[in-house]
């Protein structure tokens, strides 16, 4: 990870062994597997935005699934040899923290499905939560 990257100190052990030593959290276990708010979901190590709500859909792979990032720039890829079938790993290309992976199984147009571990997301709703009062004039 590049030094001059902002970290988060608060992180728990479990996001940074997924973030720094590229675990993957157990299938079904990240309450973002039934986000359905609208907002955008950002890297729990330094706040980048990654994937916005509009493009989250259930893959039923059991982890947070989008079909494309918030930009163009805002994941780095490289090719995992972990296990015996090469796959294409997916970091936050600021702070370089592993987030998951990407297959070719998504829905179309871009056939793409970046699957990603709940625990180093962070997720900002859109707007004040459903019960805020509205703000006084």
């Amino acid at each position: 990870m590049a030094e001059d990257r902002p970290v988060r100190k608060d992180l728990t052990p479990e996001q940074r062994a997924i973030a720094f030593e590229e675990q993957t959290e157990p299938p079904f276990c990240s309450a973002l597997n039934h986000e359905k708010r609208p907002g955008v979901y950002r890297c729990a190590v330094c706040g980048e935005t990654l994937f916005v709500s509009d493009a989250k859909y259930e893959s039923g792979s059991g982890w947070p699934s989008f079909f494309q990032p918030a930009s163009d720039t805002a994941l780095g890829m490289k090719i995992d040899h972990h296990l015996r079938m090469p796959r294409t790993e997916i970091h936050c290309n600021n702070c370089k923290a592993h987030l998951g992976h990407v297959f070719p199984d998504g829905p179309p147009p871009a056939g793409k499905r970046y699957c990603v571990n709940g625990g180093v997301l962070d997720f900002e709703p859109a707007g004040p939560p459903p019960d805020d009062p509205p703000a006084a004039a």
